[in-house]
């Protein structure tokens, strides 16, 4: 008997020795969502029309592919708190349940999230809650603690299948103390992505000793995007400069910028790294797949692949939908609340070439809450209406879409001046004959692709002073400030009290920094005034106390207008069709 068990326990240890020096194959299949804004349902709540992307289509892809391969990994790369009224309602209406992005990022088992700056954007109390909630690690390694230099959130999350180890590093951009005030990040510092990842990816490797190492970036890849360039330090979209830079990374999956992108680079060590970003709102979902050959426990061959699935191809999930009905309802009810009426339909298409009824609603709201002289906004979305006849709620997600502040800052006159020159740079176009643009767009080759060149929500109109925009003129001599609206001179030396946006208050665009030439740490003096609440918030109350809004131009034809007319009609009539004759 003693015989045959010790023959046995031989014969196990020989097993054991043979199974650790056999070879292993292991297929991980990695799946990333970015940039969902809210579209958590198959329906947009604010056009009150089923929408073909979501993430109950990504649960019906991520649930295929689950069933395929039991070793897939599932990753949201941030901005998840900010877009449809879903993501509003449990950030500030219904603020005592789960939020339902926690809700569903657990139903849906993500293994690792990361933050996006739309996430810290809705303030503390949100998304410190909100990421508590979540069953699974919020990585930002950037992100650390004024207080002691330490990640704020968690810097890396580790990930086991089948005995292999996947360290996934999270990185934040850094461009947050551009946008945002103080308060709504306060205590946490924002720091480089290709320093951090240089410092993480060796602590990674120390400690951890993975076999496959992922970056979670939210950041964009075009780290020249908005006049940054490879020597910018704290660059918004540095994802590409770390893939190059950074030698580690097996994949790095992105977001941030809501462009679609799957390649592969080089990096310093003469290595490629795939870089993959799915869009915005669950249009797509990345998967990369990672083919492994073990031996001993140490990778002898890794193949690396990826590509973009499209979610509209896939029915929402019904569990998905049947899970979270009660959430959809309770949203529905909150935008059905009639907050007035308008007594004719606005759009924002004119706004791009002239004075527009839609922009000067806002002006109007600004104006008067702050009781400032002037006023600065821009289309926030590019192809929006309110229709006349009843407003909804759901339709205050059309007039505003972000959930900025409203400022009261101190501006001189030529800063103004300065301010709108840089506006209407970043705009238009310098004609020479009637057959040039008047918009900027943006080049492919050498052929036109009708796409702005510009984010349109850089476009500030200003309110409060009658000019006019020479589009014959070069940057920086374009603007002619003629007077107030009430007939004053406009002073160039005087100080003026001016309604703006906080993401532009804080130097967002670019405005005030590059173009009014306000330094940074000044424009926190320059602020007189802050309201306590988002915009959307306050716009809402206005509308509600109205009843019935008539939406107008503030000071009639002459507010402002491009010149000279003869020159600027006939590209204004072509630009319009360029830019809005495939829509409805």
């Amino acid at each position: 008997m003693k015989k045959h068990l010790k023959f046995l326990l031989v014969a196990a240890i020989f097993s054991l020795m043979l199974s650790c020096t056999r070879d292993k194959n292991v297929e991980i299949i990695v799946m990333h969502t970015s940039d969902i804004h809210g579209a958590f349902f198959p329906y947009d709540f604010i056009s009150s029309l089923p929408m073909d992307r979501s993430l109950s289509h990504v649960y019906s892809v991520v649930q295929r592919e689950r069933r395929l391969n039991k070793n897939l990994i599932l990753l949201d790369n941030g901005d998840i708190l900010q877009g449809q009224p879903a993501a509003y309602y449990y950030n500030f209406i219904d603020t005592s349940s789960v939020h339902l992005a926690a809700q569903i990022i657990n139903f849906m088992n993500y293994d690792a999230a990361g933050a996006g700056n739309h996430d810290i954007e809705t303030g503390h109390a949100v998304y410190d809650k909100v990421f508590a909630e979540y069953n699974c690690p919020v990585i930002a390694a950037n992100a650390v603690r004024t207080s002691d230099g330490k990640p704020y959130f968690e810097p890396y999350a580790m990930i086991e299948r089948e005995g292999v180890k996947i360290a996934v590093l999270g990185l934040i951009t850094p461009g947050i103390p551009k946008w945002l005030p103080n308060s709504i990040w306060e205590g946490i510092e924002f720091r480089d992505m290709v320093e951090t990842a240089e410092y993480w990816i060796k602590e990674i490797r120390k400690k951890e000793n993975p076999h496959i190492i992922l970056g979670l970036f939210h950041s964009g890849y075009d780290f020249e995007r908005e006049g940054e360039d490879i020597n910018t330090p704290n660059n918004e979209n540095a994802s590409m400069l770390v893939a190059q830079k950074v030698p580690g990374f097996d994949a790095i999956l992105i977001g941030h910028d809501h462009d679609k992108f799957c390649g592969k680079v080089c990096n310093a060590a003469g290595d490629s790294v795939l870089i993959v970003d799915p869009q915005n709102e669950g249009k797509l979902v990345s998967k990369v797949q990672i083919s492994l050959k073990l031996k001993d426990g140490k990778v002898i061959k890794k193949t690396v692949s990826g590509s973009l699935i499209e979610t509209k191809n896939f029915e929402p999930d019904s569990s998905f939908i049947t899970n979270f009905k009660s959430n959809f309802d309770a949203v529905q009810q909150f935008v059905s609340r009639p907050a007035g009426k308008f007594t004719k339909s606005i759009s924002t298409r004119s706004s791009f070439f002239g004075a527009s009824e839609f922009i000067d609603l806002i002006h109007r709201i600004q104006l008067d809450i702050t009781q400032a002289d002037i006023s600065f906004t821009a289309p926030l979305s590019f192809d929006a209406e309110i229709r006349e006849g009843d407003v909804y709620v759901g339709d205050m997600f059309k007039l505003y879409r972000y959930e900025n502040l409203l400022y009261t800052m101190q501006l001189t006159g030529r800063e103004i001046k300065d301010f709108l020159e840089y506006s209407y740079s970043l705009w238009t176009n310098q004609m020479k004959t009637s057959a040039d643009d008047i918009l900027l767009f943006r080049e492919a080759g050498n052929s036109r692709n009708g796409l702005l060149k510009n984010p349109y929500y850089n476009f500030d109109a200003a309110a409060g002073i009658k000019y006019t925009v020479d589009v014959t003129k070069s940057s920086g001599e374009k603007i002619n400030i003629i007077s107030m609206y009430n007939g004053d001179k406009f002073d160039l030396d005087k100080t003026y009290k001016v309604a703006i946006n906080s993401y532009r208050g804080n130097g967002g665009g670019g405005h005030l920094t590059e173009g009014a030439k306000i330094a940074k740490d000044e424009l926190n003096r320059r602020i007189i005034f802050s309201t306590s609440k988002d915009l959307r918030y306050y716009l809402m109350q206005w509308i509600e106390r109205q009843k019935q809004v008539e939406p107008s131009l503030l000071s009639g034809n002459d507010e402002w207008k491009f010149v000279p007319e003869t020159l600027v009609k006939p590209a204004i009539e072509r630009n319009y069709k360029l830019l809005f004759s495939n829509k409805k």
